[in-house]
């Protein structure tokens, strides 16, 4: 089967030993980053099986319509980026594993550090230190402080623990279920969204952009924080509003933020609004960019690979496919 590999920046998946399973297959993996159809198109024209990164690259309809021998797309996680009607349409199935129970620990990893690099101003110190300076401020402790959790799931719960572990008071705020599932794990629930954003000296955010989510996060909430807090995004950009956050630094509240999302990826030559504020600790999406994470991820998005080669298809997001096929199994597009 004839494998493409979309997005690879820095050719690590060709060194993972799970990559291995691959073998026996004519794989090519594509280390740029391109959004052209047209680009797209010419390398993927001959591809039966495309293996997707996360969304770096979106898969829409313009460019599905546009190759014939595309029979799987094989990924991880969410898929807004891919048009799923069209693929089920034109007999491409979408397999994508949701890991349930498996939090992405290299991604509360990452939160993690953007408190501690934030708090402590440590870009700023750096840059301070080999300008030829010493010290340009004065950081903040956590331990006593409130750690807020919006959105209590596996990565937030695993976030939670880590602000414990620092002697942090940990509040949440969530659908009613999670919120009753962090009670039950030993931590507060916070009345209302008000109060939580109110009370929160650090605010995580932790759920995963859906239309309910989208704007979730609103110019008033961020108004009510406190101005010396700090707000920390590794989900997703779109879950604040539009323009909200950069004007709410400028004004004060919050007093920092630590992102590694953008509503455009990737940001080309530094022209996110963020990136020019000296009040926020940003980074380029690398909250799953680890080896260990990577070893997991792809095992899993080729395991579906070798399932589908088989001809049993495994973690469809879009079984009405099936039937679209000869005999409900995988084949040639008609």
């Amino acid at each position: 089967m004839k494998i493409a590999i979309l997005d690879d920046y820095f050719d690590t998946v060709r060194t993972l030993a799970c990559f291995a399973k691959l073998a026996g297959h004519e794989v090519t993996i594509w280390n740029d980053h391109v959004q052209d159809v047209d680009t797209l198109a010419e390398r993927l024209k001959d591809t039966e099986a495309l293996v997707l990164i996360r969304e770096r690259t979106h898969i829409r309809t313009p460019l599905l319509e546009r190759l014939p021998k595309l029979r799987l797309i094989s990924q991880r996680s969410v898929y807004p980026h891919i048009d799923i009607e069209t693929c089920t349409r034109l007999g491409i199935i979408v397999s994508s594993s949701q890991h349930p129970g498996t939090p992405s620990y290299s991604t509360a990893e990452m939160t993690w550090a953007l408190v501690l690099a934030a708090a402590r101003q440590i870009p700023q110190q750096m840059a301070s230190l080999q300008a030829g300076k010493w010290q340009m401020g004065i950081g903040s402790t956590l331990r006593g402080k409130t750690l807020g959790i919006y959105g209590y799931g596996r990565i937030g719960a695993v976030v939670a623990g880590y602000g414990k572990a620092f002697g942090m008071n940990v509040l949440v705020w969530a659908r009613e279920a999670a919120r009753a599932k962090a009670v039950a794990d030993g931590y507060v629930a916070a009345t209302t969204k008000e109060s939580f954003f109110e009370a929160c000296d650090v605010l995580s955010l932790h759920m995963r952009l859906l239309p309910a989510t989208r704007g979730i996060v609103t110019a008033d909430d961020l108004a009510r924080m406190k101005p010396d807090s700090l707000l920390v995004n590794t989900s997703r950009a779109q879950l604040i509003a539009a323009g909200a956050l950069e004007k709410a630094l400028k004004a004060g509240r919050p007093g920092m933020a630590g992102v590694d999302v953008f509503e455009e990826e990737p940001v080309g030559r530094g022209s996110h609004p963020l990136l020019a504020l000296p009040n926020v600790v940003a980074t380029p999406h690398i909250g799953y960019v680890t080896r260990d994470e990577y070893q997991l991820q792809f095992t899993e998005i080729f395991d579906q690979i070798l399932s589908y080669a088989a001809g049993t298809p495994d973690n469809v997001v879009n079984p009405d496919v099936l039937g679209r096929l000869p005999g409900g199994k995988p084949g040639s597009r008609s």
